[in-house]
């Protein structure tokens, strides 16, 4: 298993560097059952929150890209469940995908509650507004 960090991610899905952007579609082109990407929940908020602010990537495609990930047999996500549930939540509501990433496993934790200043991760991903 190989150990994908954002920035690798980055160059694959955006192309945006002559040098990086190949490297990165070669080593995405040479993952296997056999020998697997391994994708951690941080890399994967990492790499929504980069393609949405430094590449205005739409919610559409931010989702698109997580169902691409998740449906890839090439590719070993951490807590694949908590990722989909993550996506489910962000499908439905205006909420950012960390966010909800966030939410879906504190109450995977056993939290009784996630509290945010941030309304709408309290209105759409299930946390609950401090004030």
């Amino acid at each position: 298993m190989i150990g994908l960090d954002t920035n690798v991610l980055v160059r694959y899905f955006v192309a945006d560097d002559p040098k990086q952007s190949p490297v990165a579609r070669e080593l995405m082109a040479a993952l296997s059952i056999g020998e697997p990407g391994w994708l951690g929940v941080v890399v994967l908020a990492e790499l929504v929150w980069t393609l949405k602010y430094a590449y205005h990537f739409s919610r559409t495609g931010l989702g698109n890209i997580v169902e691409h990930l998740l449906s890839s047999k090439d590719i070993v996500i951490e807590q694949e469940n908590l990722v989909r549930e993550a996506l489910l939540i962000y499908r439905k509501s205006n909420a950012d995908y960390p966010d909800c990433l966030i939410a879906a496993s504190a109450r995977a934790a056993g939290c009784g509650k996630t509290v945010t200043f941030d309304k709408i991760a309290a209105r759409d991903a299930g946390m609950e507004l401090l004030a």
